[in-house]
């Protein structure tokens, strides 16, 4: 079941088309990778979303029904321009801003004494927003979006200004939400977190959506017959024992092991190159070298970007 559906979403600016009919489907308790280039339209339907802006063509629906002011109050939201009361004591901020999501107060002391522990920033809830640094800042924000619990939270760079340590516990923290039932957009440029979080994404360039999907389905897509095989027994060029049409991506050594990327003809098997290596190599490791979320992303933008050239309408 999806939990939420844009169909064909157009959003102008004057003579600037910021989205140009974009369609996304995002499944319920997923993580939904919403990606793209700056510029692309990414800020520009997370606002459309939240209903800070409307759109000039198509619809939305969330939980089958079309989206309504209703709504806002089952989705958190995590704006990129993070937004605090500099000179409000970060307790009191924190309390206000339950309370406008629809928390009591009692219940939001309770939450959000558990949740300031878990992020390890109780000892300053009597100081002001502005003695807090900048990642402190971003948990305070980041608490205050998941306090009432929505079913759809949406993070835009949820990653910005954390350090290692932190930006793990965001990531342990969005993958808790999920587990318990919450479904999460969220829009990045770090696409290692792609990789380890996201079950699906699409991909918008220069306003027009131009790939959706699994992400592990988008990349056995991309796959392009290569794979990585640790050996030892053999010092020659490998190269050499391959007939025509086989391709050395890389040669190293690790661990005394000798280590080759080879790319295959599009019509072979991997039990073939190995057949060909076994009787002179001893095969410690062999497995196949999938496209990175980066890499994928590279090639969809620039292929976009030599479509336009070519063909500007």
């Amino acid at each position: 079941m999806d939990i939420f559906v844009a169909k064909e979403v157009t959003k102008r600016y004057a003579a600037q088309t910021a989205l140009n009919k974009v369609s996304i489907n995002v499944p319920e308790n997923s993580i939904y990778g919403l990606l793209g280039p700056n510029g692309a339209g990414k800020t520009t339907l997370i606002r459309i979303i939240n209903q800070i802006i409307a759109p000039d063509e198509g619809e939305l629906f969330l939980f089958g029904e079309k989206l309504q002011p209703k709504h806002t109050a089952l989705i958190g939201y995590l704006p990129e321009e993070r937004g605090l009361y500099k000179k409000m004591p970060v307790g009191e901020q924190a309390l206000y801003l339950s309370q406008l999501k629809g928390v009591s107060r009692a219940d939001a002391l309770k939450k959000l004494k558990v949740l300031f522990e878990k992020f390890e920033i109780q000892d300053w809830w009597t100081k002001n927003v502005e003695e807090l640094s900048k990642g402190m800042q971003q948990k305070v924000q980041f608490i205050v979006t998941i306090i009432h619990e929505p079913k759809l939270l949406i993070f835009d760079e949820p990653f910005s200004g954390f350090d290692p340590i932190n930006a793990t516990l965001i990531r342990d923290e969005i993958l808790e939400l999920r587990r318990k039932g919450a479904t999460v957009i969220f829009s990045t440029h770090n696409m290692a977190s792609v990789e380890e979080l996201c079950d699906d994404i699409a991909l918008i360039n220069k306003s027009k959506k131009i790939l959706e999907g699994k992400v592990t389905d988008i990349k056995k897509t991309y796959r392009s017959n290569s794979y990585e095989l640790s050996y030892n027994g053999y010092s020659g060029n490998l190269l050499s024992l391959l007939p025509q049409g086989y391709t050395m991506l890389e040669e190293s050594t690790v661990d005394h092991l000798l280590t080759a990327k080879i790319k295959l003809p599009i019509e072979e098997s991997p039990n073939a190159l190995l057949q060909l290596v076994l009787p002179h190599v001893e095969v410690h490791a062999f497995k196949e070298m999938l496209p990175s979320m980066n890499d994928i992303f590279i090639e969809k933008v620039n292929e976009n970007r030599e479509t336009k050239t070519v063909n500007p309408s």
